[in-house]
């Protein structure tokens, strides 16, 4: 009998184990993923519309996307982790293009950190030496910038780079072309591979000192992306691209608030800006002085142009496109300015006086669309003056818009900006890698 016993434990032992096992093998194998309420109410919020969190319903949350960003990062941890197990090797694998880019004008801080959405550090301004870095699609891109990048001081660790550099006056051409130099030393030698440039032009469109340094007049730069409407833009190897925000004046990346989209605002429009002699501007003030319009609109005019800003009157500027819901843009050495891509960060829409400037600026080869050309082909939502007296009859517009059509407007600038800025993005990159990455193979 005690054998018996024992054995008969045995089996049942054996039948409890074999039972456990057939039903953990289940459990991971065949049975249907559970949902929790909570996992519930998060896919039911991503089950619907997907599409900009400005263009929503009223009940738009603006800390939604963070919210949402942090949920994804620790679902993206997990996933990551979990490709990990299942292939070691995963995170070894290099992008087929690898990037860096010199910031040597201020336009390189636009560039990286407003389009590319690339993170910089230090975070302080003043730092020697800043960089970041980002991967996107099949590329890594790095980014360089501070005094303490100086040819043959910094260590080239990448065979394409994207040089982005001054051109507005002699003395930041004398300073480019010390850079253009020392690159083409490097390609040469064979140290670099792909050159593009990024270049703040002339504001009259008068660049001809770096035709020479182009792939298609001998050179080694197979890429231009050129600001201001240049009729060298040809859509093959000359690019034309923003003049974006004042970054040399630090003004940063916006992000929308509740409030900045729906509060009512106290100012129907905006100026603040340099009355220059014989210029559109004095125009500009005769019309709002004429018309009374300072009960209803910040305005704050001065005589000199003033590089850097102080305190109060960044915040004043800043204050007045935040509490305006249009901005006077009138046209300076060039129709394009800073002003229209702050007031997009605002929500406040642009009034444009779309009218060419003297220089060589014009029509390209592919648009008849100049002054502003990139923008206009973009699509964008401003309002188009050709003279300041039709001023007058946009403000009455603006008495008889209601809170809720305002709002409507805000949504759409506000988008349109966040969308132009990433078209701009997957273009570069689409570019670079087209163009790189073809003459490789």
């Amino acid at each position: 009998m005690r054998f018996s016993r024992k054995k008969f434990c045995c089996y049942v032992l054996v039948l409890v184990y074999c039972a456990f096992s057939f039903y953990a093998a289940y459990n991971v194998f065949f049975r249907p993923p559970q949902v929790s309420r909570v996992h519930r109410v998060v896919s039911k919020k991503e089950g619907g519309s997907r599409g900009s969190p400005y263009l929503g319903t009223e009940q738009w949350n603006p800390w939604e996307e963070d919210e949402n960003r942090h949920k994804g990062s620790r679902l993206q941890k997990g996933e990551k982790n979990w490709k990990d197990l299942i292939n070691p090797n995963s995170h070894q694998e290099q992008a087929e293009l690898q990037v860096q880019i010199w910031g040597k004008a201020a336009i390189g801080h636009y560039f990286w950190q407003h389009i590319l959405e690339g993170p910089l550090e230090p975070l302080e301004d003043t730092a020697h030496w800043r960089e970041g870095k980002l991967k996107t699609g099949r590329t890594d891109i790095s980014f360089i910038t501070g005094p303490a990048v100086v040819p043959g001081y910094f260590s080239v660790g990448v065979q394409n780079i994207v040089l982005v550099l001054n051109g507005r006056e002699e003395a930041k051409i004398a300073f480019a072309t010390q850079w253009l130099h020392y690159t083409q030393t490097l390609v040469e030698n064979r140290k670099l591979r792909h050159v593009a440039v990024v270049l703040l032009g002339s504001e009259q469109c008068i660049n001809n000192w770096i035709l020479p340094y182009l792939k298609k007049n001998g050179g080694f730069v197979e890429v231009l992306y050129l600001v201001y409407d240049s009729t060298w833009i040809n859509e093959e190897d000359v690019y034309q691209w923003p003049l974006g925000v004042a970054t040399y004046r630090n003004f940063p990346v916006i992000d929308p608030s509740w409030s900045l989209v729906h509060d009512s605002r106290p100012y129907l429009c905006n100026f603040l800006g340099t009355v220059y002699g014989n210029s559109s501007r004095e125009i500009l003030m005769e019309v709002i002085r004429k018309e009374g319009l300072y009960q209803h609109c910040w305005i704050s005019p001065r005589n000199e142009w003033q590089p850097q800003e102080t305190n109060e009157s960044s915040k004043s500027y800043h204050d007045a496109l935040l509490q305006s819901d249009i901005t006077l843009s009138p046209v300076g050495i060039n129709t394009e300015c800073y002003r229209i891509y702050e007031a997009c960060s605002y929500g406040s829409v642009p009034v444009v006086e779309d009218v060419m400037t003297p220089g060589n600026c014009g029509n390209s080869s592919v648009s008849s669309n100049a002054p502003l050309q990139l923008l206009k082909s973009y699509g964008a939502p401003f309002i188009f003056i050709k003279s300041w007296k039709e001023l007058p009859t946009i403000i009455d517009q603006e008495k008889n818009m209601s809170l809720q059509e305002k709002i409507q407007r805000r949504k759409r600038i506000l988008e349109w900006y966040r969308q132009f800025k990433l078209k701009l993005k997957h273009k570069f990159i689409e570019t670079l890698e087209k163009t790189f990455l073809r003459k490789d193979k």
